[in-house]
């Protein structure tokens, strides 16, 4: 398949680059230890990133530098209800927080987040990212960004690269697992468009 018929372009927040050729086009997701300019040219850089894996109840902060983990730290808070199994977040959308365990789940939920923003801001201060890996559910991330302590990027940072995989509780297994992911690049097209490509990859 000659790569001279295709206009390309690179998206940053997917870390992709689009190939199109006369209205079809197919999109290749980097490994994110592959560094690429904004004119879609790849580089021979090492990429240094962070990820930052949140779900209810469990965080994974880890530092990696091209295949290697550098450092990693895992938290964990009490924020799901006995018997209900609702998460405290959920259960103050909807009812308060009037009971003492509820206070209780709550403060350790406004804690949770402090730790993990203090830990992202030690490991912004002694390196320098190129990206910033990150999944976190939709309903925490208010409590991500808005905790007394800061978190040290925006939630527009231009590095943020969202994980495109579905996350299961983030232990350091999940996160090395996550890293494998990451480390893949991975072809999505339509075989109907482009048969020549589809014929390549069943050789490979």
């Amino acid at each position: 398949m000659d790569n001279t018929d295709f206009s390309r372009s690179y998206n940053s927040e997917k870390h992709s680059i689009h190939f199109s050729r006369e209205g079809n086009g197919f999109q290749l997701r980097l490994p994110i230890t592959v560094k690429v300019s904004a004119d879609a040219v790849l580089t021979d850089s090492e990429v240094k990133y962070l990820m930052l894996l949140v779900q209810t109840g469990s965080a994974s902060v880890g530092v990696f530098q091209g295949g290697k983990c550098l450092e990693h730290k895992v938290f964990t808070a009490y924020m799901v209800r006995k018997k209900q199994g609702t998460s405290q977040i959920k259960h103050l959308k909807t009812k308060g927080k009037s009971r003492a365990g509820s206070r209780v789940r709550l403060a350790k939920t406004l804690l949770f987040f402090e730790d993990i923003n203090t830990r992202l801001i030690r490991h912004f201060k002694e390196n320098e990212f190129d990206r910033i890996a990150f999944s976190c559910s939709k309903i925490l991330m208010p409590y991500l960004f808005g905790s007394k302590v800061e978190t040290p990027f925006d939630r527009k940072d231009e590095r943020i690269y969202k994980i495109p995989k579905h996350l299961h509780q983030p232990n350091f297994e999940v996160m090395l697992g996550m890293q494998r992911f990451l480390n893949k690049g991975e072809v999505i097209y339509d075989q109907n468009d482009f048969p020549e490509l589809e014929e390549v990859l069943n050789h490979l």
